[in-house]
């Protein structure tokens, strides 16, 4: 049950302040009325996350991989609240909403097993050589250790997945860092009902109150005073390119600046192969309209590029995209700044004089749905705006003609940074595709064949950053295990006595840790 509260190190506070939902598919505020956190909250949040950090940073792998396991369990144990609250403010339909809070409660769990294997913290150990020449050799022990209280902003277009309980305050958690979370104003019941189910688990495990802080409100005010406050030591944060930039700008102004991982914009190009395209052009066609359409668009991942060469395979991929969008009902979109920002985003597409309009779905039916469209541009055109680039958030795509395989080489070349890049080919292809591919490992962060990029596996082997401005941190992911490494910095010990040390570098090595001893993996 929600009471539009802030939540702080296990208290809970009422603001005189109050903001409210709003339904996505009609526009109407939802009932209830939530609290605007102010700057004094921050404040309070953040000291009491510096002050449990300590505790929490410290715990064994067993005992933080179990409070892990205590957020999934209390975030199941919500029930069907937490999914009909979602629906309405969101407008985004049961059966993703029940796959999201599964995909959320799995990478807790599987943040949990990677907790307890132990091999995150890189422990290196070279014992004392003492009576090596001409020099003797130091006692040398290195172990990863958490950074400190990390800063988290809920998204949008995952209420869950990417939110309060998301992946970066999985990974966070992980890595043994206190985490106070940034609510997305558009889903605050969500929100509140994720954070008082994390703090419940806190609570249940004897932890610290301030390893979890939630923080609602609609200002950026808030976000930035987060971010500035110094016990802050890092900040996670989707959303898009201005948002994120803004943050990076406020943490690099600090006294001591911070890192910021922010996952900001993309457009995912596809490459489609000519020998693929004589194949099976009518089957992709219809197959990328499935992946554009999914979720409305509103995923990281959408395809909104399309590169190929001017042929007519290109023609019959078209026009089998074009009969597939069509028939695609537009949905709601997550709130009523995205749905202006894809509206203003395709004008200008279909007001561009190098730029046609292929088709669109039918058209939107309520006030927060838009009209989704297919364009196409020549790789001339392409090459001469660069703005031709910029993301549409969105059903909305590029289809980009290229008048040979060296424009079209040149047309990669030129692109942005991106969470993904995909080739479709087959055999025949794979001259070509030699030379497209190291284009299109410099741009991304995951390369895909034969595939949509739509779809992110939570594992051990994905990766969801890349160069940016996909990211601010290319060398990061957000998605998989090692997303906790953004949270994470080295440590070595050098000649600290043994009972001094930390029990994962003691001699006897009581936690059963898998470690490399004078350069030897053992365990």
């Amino acid at each position: 049950m929600t009471d539009g509260a802030i939540l702080i190190a296990g208290e809970t506070r009422q603001a005189d302040a109050r903001f409210e939902a709003l339904n996505p598919s009609t526009g109407e505020k939802l009932d209830g009325t939530y609290s605007e956190a102010t700057t004094d909250d921050v404040a309070k949040a953040c000291a009491a996350a510096a002050e449990a950090a300590a505790t929490f940073g410290t715990l064994s792998p067993e005992d933080r991989a179990a409070f892990l396991e205590a957020v999934a369990d209390a975030i199941e144990a919500i029930g069907d609240e937490l999914i009909v609250t979602a629906m309405a403010e969101t407008a985004l339909p049961r059966p993703r909403l029940e796959g999201e809070r599964g995909r959320t409660c799995g990478q807790l769990r599987l943040f949990a097993a990677e907790v307890r294997d132990g091999h995150w913290l890189d422990i290196r150990i070279d014992e004392a050589m003492p009576d090596r020449t001409p020099l003797p050799r130091a006692d040398l022990r290195l172990m990863n250790v958490p950074y400190g209280p990390v800063a988290v902003f809920g998204a949008s277009n995952f209420p869950l997945a990417f939110s309060v309980a998301g992946g970066d305050t999985a990974s966070a958690f992980a890595a043994g860092c206190p985490v106070v979370v940034k609510g997305h104003p558009a889903h605050p019941g969500t929100g509140e009902l994720v954070a008082k189910a994390i703090a419940k688990a806190v609570a249940n495990k004897g932890l610290p109150g301030g390893t979890f802080s939630y923080l609602p409100g609609t200002s950026h005010e808030l976000g930035g005073a987060l971010v500035a406050n110094p016990h802050i030591k890092a900040v996670g944060f989707t959303g898009s390119r201005a948002g994120g930039l803004a943050l990076v700008d406020i943490a690099q102004k600090r006294k001591e600046p911070i890192p910021v991982y922010a996952e900001m914009s993309a457009i995912n190009p596809v490459v489609l192969m000519p020998h693929a395209m004589k194949e099976k052009a009518d089957a992709l066609g219809a197959a990328f309209i499935g992946s554009l359409a999914m979720g409305s668009g509103q995923f990281c991942t959408n395809p909104g590029l399309v590169v190929a060469l001017d042929t007519p395979e290109l023609d019959t991929f078209e026009a089998a995209a074009v009969k597939a969008l069509a028939d695609t009902q537009p949905a709601s979109m997550l709130t009523s700044g995205i749905c202006k920002a894809f509206a203003e985003g395709t004008s200008k597409l279909s007001g561009h004089a190098h730029v046609r309009q292929l088709g669109t779905s039918k058209s939107a039916e309520n006030p927060t749905a838009a009209t989704s469209a297919i364009f196409e541009t020549s790789g001339e055109a392409f090459l001469a705006d660069e703005a031709l680039g910029d993301e549409v958030f969105g059903v909305a795509s590029l289809i980009i003609r290229c008048s040979d395989e060296a424009q079209l080489l040149k047309v990669l070349e030129g692109l942005e940074g991106q969470l993904t890049a995909t080739v479709h080919m087959v055999e025949a292809d794979e001259a070509f595709a030699a030379k497209v591919l190291p284009i299109l490992t410099e741009k991304a962060g995951r390369v895909l064949a034969n595939g949509w990029p739509t779809g992110v596996e939570v594992c051990h082997a994905m990766v969801h950053g890349g160069p940016f401005p996909a990211t601010s941190a290319p060398a990061t992911t957000s998605v998989g295990t090692l997303a906790m490494k953004r949270y994470l910095r080295p440590v070595c010990y050098q000649d600290i006595a043994d009972a001094l040390l930390p029990p994962a570098l003691k001699a006897a090595n009581p936690l059963g840790l898998p470690r490399r001893v004078n350069g030897e993996y053992k365990g």
